[in-house]
């Protein structure tokens, strides 16, 4: 099997030559970049399986790099910030990361993020004996109004045209579409989307929720105030 490929860039170079190190410990193959701009070249060159951005890089900042990934490609991606509490989270994360590590990072946690996000994004379906949902189905297609889910061929569709999704909000849409008019709380959507077992930043599940209504509708996932979303049956 071959090895998985990282792009990090990250412009401390003590960090980026700590953590290169540490990730090829684990078997990872890592590309290491100083730079938004010579990350971007080096994503374009080698189209690695995952990207780990820091937010603050010379250059492009982890933020636009992000969004020149996602312009391209549905690669996941995890930014780095030093600052979890401000707002490089949520503009990282709108830009299209699939998830988030805090600086300073263990290296265990960052391995054990980075798995997590390789595993969902290597299985975007459902596993096998879970509910397809309540909603009107035939041959594996969910119908909610105009909103069309296939999940088996993993393709939506709205009022009979192709939406494009990354992944995780594949995954956040087949979450929903599994128990449409149930309220699913974000701690259950942390665990079943994000495989945080452990629990996690709320953030995530309200950015991702936000990105998936731009898509496949504003009016199509209700917000239950304290409790979480649902999906309109």
């Amino acid at each position: 099997m071959a090895e998985t490929h990282v792009l990090f860039v990250e412009d401390d170079d003590v960090i980026r030559e700590a953590t290169q190190l540490a990730l090829e410990r684990v078997g990872f193959t890592v590309t290491a970049m100083p730079d938004g701009l010579s990350g971007l070249e080096s994503f374009r060159a080698d189209r690695p399986d995952i990207a780990l951005l820091d937010v603050m890089l010379p250059g492009m900042d982890g933020v636009s790099l992000c969004r020149r990934i996602r312009d391209e490609s549905t690669v996941p991606v995890i930014m780095l910030s030093a600052r979890a509490d401000s707002i490089d989270v949520v503009l990282g994360l709108e830009a299209g990361a699939d998830d988030y590590v805090t600086k300073p990072f263990d290296g265990a946690v960052l391995v054990a993020r980075i798995r997590a996000v390789l595993r969902r994004f290597g299985h975007a379906g459902r596993e096998p004996g879970e509910s397809d949902g309540t909603g009107g189905s035939a041959g594996g297609v969910l119908s909610f109004g105009d909103l069309e889910v296939d999940t088996e061929g993993m393709e939506v569709r709205r009022k009979g045209a192709p939406v494009a999704l990354t992944p995780t909000e594949m995954r956040l849409l087949l979450e929903f579409s599994s128990a449409p008019g149930t309220v699913l709380s974000r701690d259950r959507l942390l665990e079943r989307v994000w495989d945080y077992g452990w629990g996690g930043d709320t953030r995530v599940v309200d950015v991702h929720v936000q990105r998936l209504r731009t898509k496949i509708g504003q009016d199509r996932i209700d917000t239950v105030r304290g409790f979480g979303y649902k999906l309109k049956a």
